[in-house]
């Protein structure tokens, strides 16, 4: 009888037990009573109701995008999206179950709250301008001070990107006209800069010939302008001349 009792039990048991099965890049944490007892890898798990049972987490990298606000050095009023590429550390997933709970409990307990002040304590360093030129720099700020915050918390962070910084209609005008100003004043600075080079260039040349027509003038010696002439000359005397005169020759120095 007592053998039967006690197969009855058995299958009382496992009739009442239930079962979880904990899938690849999964991990489970048993509880008694509520309580985070010990830990299970993927495979098939059997626990009793209301005394055991088991929370699966999903240990993949999983991604979430936060939505905040802040204001910039200059007090300019911004909002933007984070993506937050995140996962659990399997090695601590007993303390972060006890900790926080669950991956619901992960997001909206510590990865939101810290999103908001990391972005908020970042952008304050920056002004309105510098926030869009040097997106990089403000990406690499977020990712470590974000990570060393949710760290503590059993969780690490793959990667942050920022999708967009939208700052108000009025400042976006402002920064355009800004830019068109800088633009025309750059156009304005070239073609002055041009005209002054286009001048110095016309000086240079007419400094040039004038000195190639000095040195040319200085190097003609009556010598030389007596060799020429005798070099032009074909030979015949003018065929008339007046009383008194004397040949000319017609140098043709051309």
């Amino acid at each position: 009888m007592k053998f039967i009792r006690n197969v009855l039990m058995v299958l009382v048991l496992v009739a009442l037990a239930g079962c979880s099965v904990i899938g690849p890049g999964e991990k489970g944490v048993h509880t008694v009573f509520g309580r985070a007892s010990s830990e299970s890898d993927s495979g098939l798990t059997l626990w009793i109701p209301f005394l055991y049972g088991i929370q699966k987490f999903d240990l993949r990298v999983q991604k979430h995008v936060i939505e905040t606000t802040s204001a910039s050095k200059d007090l300019q009023p911004l909002d933007s999206h984070i993506a937050v590429n995140w996962r659990i550390d399997p090695n601590n997933l007993t303390g972060f179950y006890k900790d926080v709970g669950d991956e619901d409990d992960a997001v909206n307990k510590i990865i939101q709250p810290a999103v908001n002040e990391v972005f908020k304590a970042a952008t304050a360093k920056l002004t309105a301008e510098q926030i869009v030129g040097r997106r990089t720099e403000l990406k690499a700020e977020i990712d470590q001070k974000l990570g060393e915050r949710l760290k503590r918390y059993g969780l690490k962070i793959d990667d942050v990107s920022i999708m967009d910084v939208n700052f108000s209609p009025e400042f976006i005008k402002a920064i355009e006209s800004k830019q068109i100003a800088e633009q025309q004043q750059e156009q304005a600075q070239y073609v002055a800069n041009k005209a002054i080079k286009d001048a110095e260039a016309m000086v240079n040349k007419a400094k040039g010939e004038a000195e190639a027509q000095k040195m040319q003038q200085a190097s003609l010696t009556p010598m030389l302008l007596q060799k020429m002439a005798i070099e032009k000359w074909n030979g015949n005397f003018p065929q008339v001349m007046g009383s008194g005169q004397v040949p000319f020759l017609n140098l043709n120095l051309k």
